[in-house]
């Protein structure tokens, strides 16, 4: 027997996860029974769940500002440096996106 689960969402979230969903080869509703199905499986979220603690994007000093960017230009003049294009595909492997 099938039983029916209905959640409200966002128009844009629900329109989004389609898009996504479709461009993956499968719909919101198998993506959802696909979330399901691993969390019995790992009995428990199938991805980390936490709660952020340290905010990478909080205030920082002008001295530190002028310690990371000494340590970027340092790093710069060493060659240790990777175009935003190779980044955001090093990105999109790990994450599977």
């Amino acid at each position: 027997m099938a039983v029916t689960i209905q959640v409200r969402v966002d128009d844009e979230l629900k329109a989004k996860s389609d898009e996504l969903f479709k461009e993956l080869g499968t719909d919101t509703t198998t993506a959802i029974r696909i979330f399901l199905t691993q969390a019995i499986s790992q009995n428990g979220f199938p991805f980390e769940i936490k709660r952020h603690t340290y905010n990478p994007f909080g205030a920082l000093s002008e001295d530190a500002v002028m310690g990371k960017l000494a340590s970027s230009r340092r790093q710069a003049d060493e060659g240790k440096v990777r175009s935003a294009g190779k980044v955001s595909e090093d990105l999109r492997a790990k994450y599977e996106l």
